[in-house]
């Protein structure tokens, strides 16, 4: 099983995130208190899950939706897998590799990911 989210407004315009066999787990709008400037104040957070097993697949379908700017992200679970996806750039390690977070973590902020918005669980 995989699980994860993207925040609506961090789709790019135009963009489509539509893989095969996913499943709307929830949809919720919450009112961020840690958003940058440039960020919307209030966040649609789209939780899904999918049986696939086509991890690549899909991490690539939401790095060609994620807006570039702003260093928006997602990320997602797959097995003992931790997938982080910023636009155009996918990060995949095991859950726990502290070499493998910090990679992703200064990739974010090299494009703009406030530093305390780099917070996914492991």
């Amino acid at each position: 099983m995989i699980t994860g989210y993207v925040i609506g407004e961090s789709l790019r315009l135009g963009a489509v995130f539509e893989p095969r066999g996913l499943r709307l787990r929830k949809v919720s709008r919450v009112e961020i208190g840690g958003a940058s400037d440039a960020q919307p104040p209030v966040w649609t957070l789209v939780e899904w899950e999918t049986d696939g097993e086509d991890v690549g697949a899909l991490a690539e379908a939401l790095a060609g939706a994620l807006e570039p700017e702003l260093g928006w992200y997602a990320d997602f679970t797959a097995g003992d897998e931790r997938v982080v996806v910023f636009a155009g750039k996918v990060f995949r390690y095991r859950r726990g590799d502290e070499a493998g977070r910090a990679e992703a973590v200064a990739y974010g902020r090299s494009v703009g990911t406030p530093g305390h918005q780099l917070d996914w669980e492991e």
